[in-house]
C-alpha cells in the first residue's frame, strides 16, 4: 500500500492506535541498550512465559528507553480504562508477582514508580486519556509521571514517542502524527517557506557550536549544481553520551522524516545516515524503518503523489572519533579515509562527491518534523533569546539518576543537577560539571547558576557541544579529568595535522608529569601556552576544543594543580603516585573484607583486631577501600 493522501495516513493512524493502545491489557518493556544491559531481555521473556502459561489474553510488546536509565528494566502495564502504570528495576521474580496481582486484578505496589493518566501527542497538539471515565480507585494515591522530579522540569520533542511506541512498527509513529508534518510540507509549502520556517523557529544545530539551521539549509540550497545530498551525523563518540543511539532505537521515523523535509528544501533526492557501527541496534531499527517507510512509499519516488523523490541509505562508521567531524565524515562516506580537509569550501559548497551538502545531527533532525507541525512560533516560545527550543542531555557521572533528559534551553545547571538529577550520589558536595564531552569544559560549584546554553557556556571556556553533561563530586581530581580527556583525543586524532597530533601528546606529557608528582611551576606555564596553540591552529573541530577541559581545570582548579606540584599531594586522594592508603584501628573491625580481596596480600592482621597495609606491597589500587564497610580506609 502506498500513501497517496491524507486519508490514507488517517487510515493507517488508526491501525497505529488499535496497535499502540489495544483493547487488551498491553504490558511493554523498555528494550533499548540500557534495558537489554541491565536484563531486560529475560524480564521479557519472562512475561511472555506466565503470561502463556496463565492462559491471559494479554499483549506483550517492546518500546525504546523513556529516559530513565537509573531505573531500568522498565515495565509498563496498560489496563483499559486506567492509568498506565511503570515499574522499575524489574527481574523475574518481581514479573512472576506482577502477573499473578494482574489475575487478581489488584495493584501490585513493589517497584512501583508512577501512574501516567494522559499521553501528549505533540505533533496534533492533542492528549490522549488512559482514565476512561475517571480516576479508579486506588490508583489517585500512586505518584505522578509528570510530578516525578526527573520528568516534571522536562520537556520532550526530541523524545516524545521514545518509550511510547514500538520502534519497529511505522504504524505506530503514524498514529501519534507522524508523517503529516512531511504531508503538510510537501503539499502546501514551497522550499523557501520550509526554511523561513526553520530561521523563525529559531532551531540551531545540537551539536557544535550550535550554528542556525534555517542558514545552513538555505546556504546548500543556493550552492549552484543540480545533485545535493542531506546527512545525518550519528557518528556519536564522546565518553558517556547516548542521545543519538536512544533516538535511533526508540523513534528512528522521527529521523527519517526530518530528513524528507530537509530534503525537500534544499533540494536534494538522496540522504545518507552515517551511524557508528558499534550502534547495532540503532543500525536494525533504522533498516526496519526505512524498509517500512519505502513500503508506505514515504521514501522513494513521487512520496504522497508529489514529484518529490527522495532515497536514504545508511553508512556504517568504523568508529573514528574525528569522522564525528563534517569534512572527516564525507570523507568516510566516500570510501576514503576518515580525515579533516581545510574549510572553505564548506560542505554546502562543495560536500560529498563534490556537491553540496548539508549535515546536521540526529538531535537537530528530530525537531524538524514537530516545527513544521506545530510552527515556528510555538517552538520560539521555549528557550532563551538566543538558543530556542529544547535540546537532550546524557545526564551521568556522580549524580543519583543518570538517563537521558529533555530540557528547555536555558534551564540552570542547578536545576538539572539537583532537581532533575536528584543531588550527588551520597551526598557528597558537588564539584564540578562537564559539558560537551572530551571537548568540553570543567564548570565548577560556584558557577551552578549558569544557563544552558550556547552563548553562557561559552563564556565558561565549555561547549553544548553533543549533550553529554558529566557531574563529578569531590572525588574527582581535575588533574587525572584532563589527562583522561586529551589521553582520549590524542587517541582520535586523525594525525592529519601537526598541533594536534603532537600537540596533544605534549599536554598529555604534561599532565602525566603533574600526576606522578615530577612536575613544576613552569609547567602550567607551558601548559596554558601549548593549550592555546593547539585550540588556535588546529585543522578541525576536534584539535580546536580538545584543549578545553585542561584549560577550564587550570581556569577554575588552579590549586589542585598547585597541589600536586608544590605539596606533591592529590586532594582528591586520586593519582595513585601522590597518595598513601593506610587503616585506621580505631574504624578496623578485623572483619578481613579488605585482606581478601587485596591483589597484592599487603593487608595483615587477625580476625577481630585492627589490620595493617605495607605501603611498599600495596599498588594503590582502592580496592581496600571499595569493600570496607566501616569507612577505616584512608587516603593521604
Amino acid at each position: 500500500m502506498r500513501i497517496q493522501s491524507l486519508q490514507d495516513l488517517d487510515a493507517l493512524k488508526q491501525k497505529g492506535l488499535a496497535l499502540t493502545y489495544p483493547e487488551k491489557t498491553k504490558i511493554f518493556v523498555g528494550l533499548a541498550t540500557c534495558g537489554i544491559s541491565a536484563g531486560a531481555e529475560k524480564v521479557f521473556q519472562t512475561l511472555q512465559e506466565e503470561i502463556n502459561n496463565a492462559g491471559l489474553d494479554f499483549v506483550v510488546d517492546r518500546t525504546g528507553c523513556i529516559g530513565y536509565c537509573q531505573r531500568e528494566p522498565l515495565v509498563d502495564v496498560i489496563l483499559p480504562g486506567k492509568p498506565r502504570l511503570t515499574y522499575e528495576r524489574m527481574n523475574p521474580e518481581k514479573v512472576k508477582k506482577l502477573i499473578s496481582a494482574l489475575k487478581e486484578d489488584r495493584i501490585y505496589e513493589e517497584g512501583l514508580l508512577c501512574r501516567m493518566d494522559q499521553d501528549e501527542f505533540l505533533i496534533e497538539n492533542a492528549f490522549r486519556k488512559y482514565t476512561g471515565n475517571g480516576m479508579p480507585p486506588g490508583y489517585e494515591k500512586l505518584p505522578a509521571y509528570e510530578e516525578l522530579p526527573f520528568f516534571k522540569k522536562q520537556r520532550k520533542i526530541a523524545l516524545r514517542n521514545c518509550g511510547f511506541i514500538n520502534p519497529e512498527r511505522i504504524e505506530e509513529y503514524i498514529g501519534r502524527g507522524g508523517y503529516k508534518a512531511l504531508f503538510k510540507v510537501l503539499t502546501e509549502m514551497n522550499w523557501e517557506e520550509v526554511i523561513a520556517e526553520i530561521k523563525k523557529a529559531g532551531l540551531r544545530g545540537r551539536g557544535g557550536a550550535g550554528f542556525s539551521t534555517g542558514l545552513k539549509w538555505e546556504f546548500c540550497r543556493k550552492a549552484p549544481g543540480d545533485t545535493k545530498y542531506v546527512i545525518c551525523n550519528a557518528d556519536e563518540g564522546d565518553p558517556g553520551a547516548f542521545m543519538d543511539r536512544s533516538i535511533l532505537e526508540g523513534d528512528p521515523h522521527t529521523v527519517i522524516e526530518g530528513m524528507a523535509i530537509g530534503a525537500y528544501a534544499m533540494g536534494a533526492q538522496e540522504g545518507y545516515l552515517y551511524v557508528r557501527a558499534e550502534y547495532p541496534l540503532a543500525i536494525k531499527h533504522l533498516q526496519i524503518a526505512i524498509a517500512q517507510a519505502e513500503a508506505y512509499g514515504l521514501l522513494g519516488n513521487n512520496i504522497f503523489g508529489t514529484d518529490f523523490n527522495f532515497k536514504l541509505k545508511i553508512r556504517e562508521g568504523a568508529g573514528a572519533f574525528v569522522c564525528g567531524e563534517e569534512t572527516a565524515l564525507i570523507a568516510s562516506i566516500e570510501g576514503k579515509v576518515g580525515e579533516p580537509r581545510p574549510r572553505p569550501p564548506f560542505p554546502a559548497q562543495r560536500g560529498l562527491w563534490d556537491c553540496p551538502t548539508n549535515i546536521n545531527n540526529v538531535k537537530t533532525w528530530s525537531h524538524i518534523a514537530p516545527i513544521m507541525a506545530r510552527g515556528a512560533a510555538w517552538y520560539a516560545q521555549m528557550g532563551t533569546e538566543t538558543a530556542r527550543g529544547t535540546t537532550v542531555f546524557s545526564l551521568v557521572g556522580k549524580v543519583k539518576n543518570t538517563g537521558l533528559v529533555e530540557i528547555p534551553l536555558g534551564i540552570p545547571l542547578k536545576e538539572m543537577i539537583f532537581d532533575i538529577g536528584g543531588g550527588i550520589q551520597d551526598d557528597r558536595p558537588l564539584k564540578a560539571v562537564q559539558t560537551g564531552g572530551p571537548s568540553g569544559g570543567c564548570i565548577p560549584t560556584r558557577l551552578m547558576d549558569t544557563s544552558v546554553d550556547y552563548e553562557s557556556l561559552g563564556r565558561l571556556g565549555s561547549i553544548m557541544g553533543s549533550g553529554g553533561m558529566i557531574v563529578m563530586d569531590e572525588g574527582t581530581c581535575m588533574v587525572d579529568l584532563a589527562k583522561y580527556f586529551i589521553s582520549f583525543t590524542m587517541e582520535e586524532s586523525c594525525g592529519k595535522c601537526t598541533p594536534c597530533r603532537e600537540g596533544t601528546k605534549r599536554l598529555f606529557e604534561i599532565l602525566t608529569d603533574i600526576s606522578q608528582g615530577k612536575g613544576t611551576e613552569k609547567d602550567l606555564i607551558a601548559l596554558e601556552e601549548l593549550a592555546l596553540y593547539v585550540k588556535d591552529v588546529s585543522l578541525c573541530g576536534l584539535g580546536g576544543t580538545a584543549p578545553n577541559p585542561v584549560l577550564t581545570a587550570l581556569r577554575y582548579f588552579k590549586d589542585e594543580y598547585l597541589a600536586h606540584i608544590v605539596e606533591r599531594r592529590c586532594p582528591a586522594g586520586v593519582c595513585k603516585d601522590l597518595i598513601t592508603y593506610s587503616i585506621n584501628p580505631e574504624k578496623c573491625t578485623g572483619c578481613m573484607a579488605c585482606a581478601r580481596n587485596c591483589p597484592t596480600e599487603c593487608i595483615t592482621g587477625e580476625k577481630k583486631t585492627p589490620h595493617v597495609i605495607d605501603p611498599l606491597k600495596c599498588v594503590r589500587c582502592g580496592a581496600c577501600r571499595e569493600f570496607c564497610k566501616f569507612g577505616a580506609i584512608q587516603v593521604f
